[in-house]
């Protein structure tokens, strides 16, 4: 990985030179192998990548960042990537400047980007991204910071001015996820017909239930990239099968191996394994605040305080992770150890609690998506609250339909899942994530210093200064103390490939890079 020149990050946000840094930097992420070191190998063009996933891809929820995250960033472009320390790096953007009041930003484009369709890339594909996300159709997780957006100033192609209402902390996490696609058939692809990009790879059919496949990009802007001819990616829901197609090499590469079952994989030599440290996700315990119980915080407080995080780490997650109260993984500058450990498993507090807000003994409701990891989660759940005279009954969905409810409010008393965004800026989190958002979630929580925290760590220019850490750590003591959201741990992606596999990498929000990966 290329080691950038020492830069502050503010300084490097406002202005970016073309020939500055190399366009073909990775948005990689710090990561340990496992296994031992393999043979140094040069690149080699051709074959078949086969990817094993457990999850299908959901085409209506592309643009809400909710999809399958393998496909976009085959697929598609954005503006900048960010590197393993969250500095914007050059992608469709060759440069950027930043007005030193922060409310505009005007981008130099590449001029030698055309889609899969063959039509150039332009400015007016920029205006559209925005648009799109700004579209209350799309679901988009982004659109409170795509709608900061208020005005286009275009000169020329391949320049643009994006005019803001107010600095905004979180602006590169926006063109982090703001896939570049071919306006006239966005529709094509929310139904799952067509994806046309820029990227590195073709979108050539799905099976849905069963398959996607990819074609090399012969006309990518990057020389000499991708080097692998097609990628497949095999939607296995059952953990046996998904490892079985691993070991009997129906399949290369997966990131959603179980943490007990890559224990297994450790000393077969025909696999490296690669654990990525800065968090795939977390986690967590979802209440609703709107229904009977759950609208009492001493009851959700006893919620926190009867999970036990570390078993749900060791047994679901194979150890491949890390029990935390908070949302934010070790990388974030809203990190605490206090806030992760703000509360542990600890039966008799909550019963006390229970005890203080009234009641003996609960029953709820608890759904869960339909899916072997997450099914594990919530019966370790079910277990720990039953301990503290609260029984749950399980209420399973298809993992489309969770997604839906969760964006709808639709939520019963108690819900579990995961969570994104925590990798990233985190007012990105309050502003955009489903569960979080200050204007609108899924827990249909809200209250003056909620937002009052979340606006503070927003709308403003400066992401670390001492002001902004100040603001992060309200959102942390709002979110602890309100407890709509009780994390429970914060996951450590792992790559299991086979020793052929090279190359393959994941940015920090665990979206699939495969412009350098080839096989040998």
């Amino acid at each position: 990985m290329t080691t950038l020149p020492p830069l502050s990050r503010r300084g490097l946000l406002r202005a970016v030179g073309a020939g500055s840094l190399l366009m073909t930097l990775g948005a990689c992420r710090s990561a340990v192998d496992d296994s031992a070191p393999a043979a140094a190998a040069s690149p080699r063009r051709g074959g078949t990548l086969t990817i094993a996933h457990g999850v299908d891809f959901t085409p209506a929820l592309l643009f809400a960042v909710s999809a399958m995250t393998l496909v976009p960033r085959l697929v598609f472009n954005t503006l900048t990537r960010y590197d393993d320390k969250l500095r914007p790096q050059p992608e469709l953007a060759k440069s950027w400047q930043v007005a030193p009041d922060g409310k505009s930003i005007t981008f130099t484009l590449r001029d030698d980007v055309t889609f899969h369709n063959g039509r150039k890339f332009t400015a007016d594909d920029v205006i559209f991204a925005v648009q799109n996300l700004q579209n209350p159709v799309r679901a988009a997780q982004l659109r409170s910071t795509a709608a900061a957006v208020t005005s286009f100033e275009k000169r020329g192609d391949h320049e643009i001015t994006l005019g803001l209402a107010h600095p905004v902390s979180n602006l590169f996490d926006l063109f982090e996820f703001m896939f570049i696609a071919d306006k006239d058939s966005v529709e094509d692809a929310v139904a799952g017909k067509r994806l046309i990009g820029t990227g590195p790879y073709t979108f050539t059919g799905r099976n849905p239930g069963a398959s996607l496949s990819f074609a090399r990009n012969e006309r990518y802007w990057q020389p000499g990239r991708p080097y692998l001819d097609k990628v497949e990616i095999r939607v296995i829901p059952q953990p046996d099968a998904l490892l079985s197609s691993l070991r009997t090499a129906q399949s290369q590469l997966s990131f959603d191996v179980r943490g007990q079952d890559v224990a297994q994989l450790k000393d077969d030599k025909q696999f490296r394994i690669k654990g990525y440290d800065t968090g795939a996700g977390a986690l967590y315990l979802g209440a609703n605040v709107k229904e009977q119980y759950t609208d009492d915080k001493r009851v959700r407080q006893a919620l926190s305080w009867a999970v036990d995080r570390e078993r749900i780490v060791k047994q679901v997650l194979g150890g491949y992770g890390q029990a935390s109260a908070a949302p934010w993984p070790k990388s974030s500058p809203a990190y605490s150890d206090a806030n992760a450990t703000r509360y542990t498993h600890d039966p008799d507090k909550a019963r006390a609690l229970l005890k203080e807000a009234g009641h003996d003994s609960l029953s709820l409701p608890l759904a869960h998506a339909s899916v072997p990891r997450v099914t594990a989660i919530a019966q370790i759940i079910q277990y720990d609250l039953k301990q503290i005279g609260i029984t749950t009954e399980l209420q399973p969905y298809d993992s489309a339909t969770m997604q839906k409810k969760l964006i709808a409010q639709q939520m019963p008393a108690l819900w579990t899942m995961g969570h994104g965004f925590a990798q990233v800026h985190p007012s990105t989190l309050a502003v955009s994530a489903y569960p979080f958002n200050e204007a609108k979630n899924t827990s249909q929580f809200s209250s003056p210093a909620y937002t009052e925290a979340v606006r503070a760590a927003w709308v403003r220019d400066d992401a670390e200064g001492p002001e902004a850490l100040a603001a992060y750590q309200r959102i942390s003591d709002q979110l602890l103390d309100e407890a709509f959201i009780i994390d429970l741990a914060v996951e450590a992606q792992v790559e299991v490939a086979t020793a052929k596999v090279r190359g393959a990498d994941l940015n920090k929000f665990g979206y699939l890079i495969l412009d350098d990966a080839y096989l040998v």
